[in-house]
């Protein structure tokens, strides 16, 4: 059957938007220390331990602590506002993470850096689902007004913007670890929630209204009671395991050639391929549905993850770990476009932050993993990794895709956050 897809207004229109820039540059900022986050903390533990195994743990307290509480912030920050989540969040993280970086310098034992890492990942600003928000807010529907054409743009603009935040943040910590200092890349992470945090806060213009509090008539509903979104969550913790994965993986294949300045390079060019797809993916005007590139997208992850562990040359390395990142743009985009179809508007930003937790504990379960594998058996087995969470993702996408049909009865089919467009499904 046809598919009828209405045009969508370009990236150029969207960042003319007024007020767009004061949340924007902040925000972009303020996002880099979920991408730098995970690999700072591995190369510093395993600088000053010697382990990855004891690196990929320490990385994995702080990636479960900022999935379980992400989302318990997220309804905060739709009940109260963005800001009082915000100002004490950055202020906890900044410091929790320089009590992490020196506690590791001083060669402290494993259990308190458990400990330090334990607020630090609790306290991750979880921006990008607070910029979603106020892309909402500006241009979603009102009593007084219609969705804008332009929220299918903006839900595009910012599955680009994550793509390219797990292009720089992760590069920009590797290359601040192996040619600075081994503490630079945590440094850099913590200053850099601290002046972009505040920032972002500052900017209430912008920000959405808190929602009324919850009565018999309007009771407010959790994000998680929807089994969309527990669909969702399985398939984001898949690709968290290839972001972990990877990142330690790479990590302990370039120290065993002998060249750990590599790494940069190679996982450089792995999330250079997740950031092309997200943009060539927020450019398209897709005749198909979300739920079939989503399912699409993830069956050919899962092949490209599958030849990792048997690749042993950098070239070979180089350009599979490319097209294991085109595949993983798609996949990301197609899920957070689905929230908008299975979830009410009153419980998106809780969604977009279980989501991004989600992406957050399997990463956590892939470095500790993945770190105890190279350290047995060498930095090959650590690749499979990423081909187990993704089949065990794939193989739970495939048996209840049918629960990612969206919440009307009707044929219309989410492009964006806050905004549908009438799509015919094949």
């Amino acid at each position: 059957m046809a598919t009828t897809v209405t045009d969508r207004p370009g990236y150029g229109q969207l960042l003319r938007t007024p007020g767009a820039w004061t949340f924007l540059l902040p925000g972009f900022a303020a996002r880099q220390p979920f991408a730098m986050l995970t690999i700072g903390i591995v190369l510093l533990v395993q600088h000053t331990t010697g382990s990855y195994g004891s690196a990929g743990a320490v990385a994995a307290v702080a990636g479960v602590s900022m999935a379980l509480v992400a989302p318990q912030g997220g309804k905060l920050a739709d009940r109260f506002g963005q800001r009082a989540v915000l100002l004490p969040g950055v202020l906890l993280h900044t410091a929790s993470g320089g009590a992490l970086t020196a506690l590791a310098l001083a060669d402290a034992p494993l259990w308190a850096l458990f400990a330090a890492a334990v607020p630090t990942g609790a306290s991750v600003p979880q921006i990008g689902p607070m910029v979603r928000a106020r892309w909402a807010a500006m241009l979603g529907a009102t009593p007084d007004r219609p969705a804008s054409p332009l929220m299918s743009t903006a839900a595009a603009f910012e599955s680009v913007t994550d793509e390219f935040t797990f292009v720089l943040g992760p590069v920009i910590a590797t290359a601040l670890c192996t040619g600075v200092h081994p503490a630079a890349g945590l440094i850099t992470e913590a200053a850099l929630t601290l002046v972009g945090g505040l920032l972002f806060a500052a900017q209430r213009a912008t920000q959405p209204a808190p929602r009324p509090a919850a009565t018999a008539e309007r009771p407010h509903t959790s994000a998680l009671s929807v089994p969309g979104v527990r669909v969702l969550i399985v398939a984001f913790l898949g690709i968290g395991a290839v972001f972990g994965g990877m990142q330690v993986s790479l990590t302990a294949f370039t120290q065993e050639i002998g060249h750990p300045g590599m790494n940069g390079l190679l996982y450089g060019i792995f999330a250079a391929g997740n950031m092309l797809a997200g943009i060539v993916c927020g450019a398209v005007a897709w005749k198909s549905s979300p739920q079939r590139r989503l399912v699409v997208g993830y069956v050919a992850l899962t092949l490209m993850a599958s030849g990792l562990w048997a690749v042993h040359s950098v070239p070979l390395l180089a350009g599979l770990g490319l097209l294991v990142g085109l595949c993983i743009a798609p996949a990301l985009i197609s899920g957070y476009t689905l929230v908008e179809s299975l979830v009410p508007a009153t419980a998106r930003t809780e969604a977009f932050t279980w989501l991004t937790g989600a992406v957050a504990l399997g990463q956590a379960a892939a470095v500790t993993v993945a770190g105890q594998l190279a350290d047995a058996r060498g930095a090959s087995t650590g690749f499979l990794v990423p081909l187990a969470g993704t089949v065990l993702a794939l193989a739970t996408l495939l048996a209840l895709r049918s629960r990612l049909a969206p919440r009307s009865a009707g044929r219309t089919v989410a492009r964006g956050i806050g905004h549908r467009e009438p799509v015919t499904v094949d």
